[in-house]
């Protein structure tokens, strides 16, 4: 028997086949490095955004050098008094008449236009986070697929490796028109957002007196800045073990 040759058809016959898993995961590989480098430019975006979201960013902005002082009689120690209630507002889901009960001097701290204006930001952070969270599940279900098997942590770093490098080029491109023209990314954003003339207000309203324009810029910056770190650190787990 063991000069005797076996035919090709015979080759074929006794050819091992794959388990059907196996094909199937096969075939979800390049899904799940695609959904990587998809979901990391929104999941890294979002996580800056909400953490620039927060009191401390509060006390790190008013007390940084050069903030804007406010011309019409708010202290330092008043803004960090008055402008945690929005954020509060922002990220407890608070009704409108968490702000609306609010005074100053015995008048109501917002006006109605302030406090439409509030609503619509509240709606407009309630679906940002319902999109960072379901990004977070894409990217945490696809990194969790593809790293408990060694065959596939190499396709794991290809996406971290592209998925960084495009938040990275995103970053850079939206870096330079803040810079180059901050009045046109303002506006667009706002336009994109909000109807109307519904988010602009007078020098000498509330929301104008406690996020000043200044203030803005500087969350753009620290938005970017932050996003520009999350996707180094991708990049950086790219390389590791490679």
């Amino acid at each position: 028997m063991s000069g005797e040759r076996v035919p090709p058809d015979a080759r074929e016959a006794i050819r091992p086949v794959a388990p059907p898993a196996t094909a199937i995961l096969r075939r979800l590989i390049p899904v799940l490095r695609a959904a990587i480098v998809l979901a990391l430019p929104p999941f890294l975006v979002l996580t800056s955004v909400r953490l620039v979201m927060s009191e401390l960013f509060l006390k790190l902005e008013y007390n940084r050098p050069g903030f804007p002082a406010d011309r019409y009689g708010f202290t330092q120690t008043d803004r960090l008094r008055y402008a945690p209630y929005a954020v509060r507002y922002l990220l407890d889901n608070e009704p409108t008449s968490y702000l609306a009960e609010l005074e100053i001097d015995g008048e109501p701290m917002f006006t109605a236009k302030e406090l439409q204006h509030m609503e619509d930001v509240q709606r407009v952070t309630r679906s940002a986070f319902r999109v960072h969270l379901a990004v977070s599940a894409i990217l945490a279900a696809s990194v969790l697929a593809l790293v408990w098997r060694p065959a596939t942590r190499r396709t794991l770093r290809q996406g971290l490796f592209e998925g960084g490098i495009l938040t990275v080029l995103l970053m850079l491109a939206a870096v330079v028109i803040v810079l180059a023209n901050w009045d046109f990314f303002f506006t667009g954003f706002h336009r994109l957002f909000f109807e109307g003339d519904s988010w602009l207000f007078s020098t000498r309203s509330t929301l104008i007196r406690l996020f000043p324009e200044r203030f803005w810029f500087d969350a753009a910056i620290t938005i970017g800045g932050l996003t520009l770190a999350g996707s180094g650190a991708a990049i950086l787990a790219s390389r590791i073990g490679q």
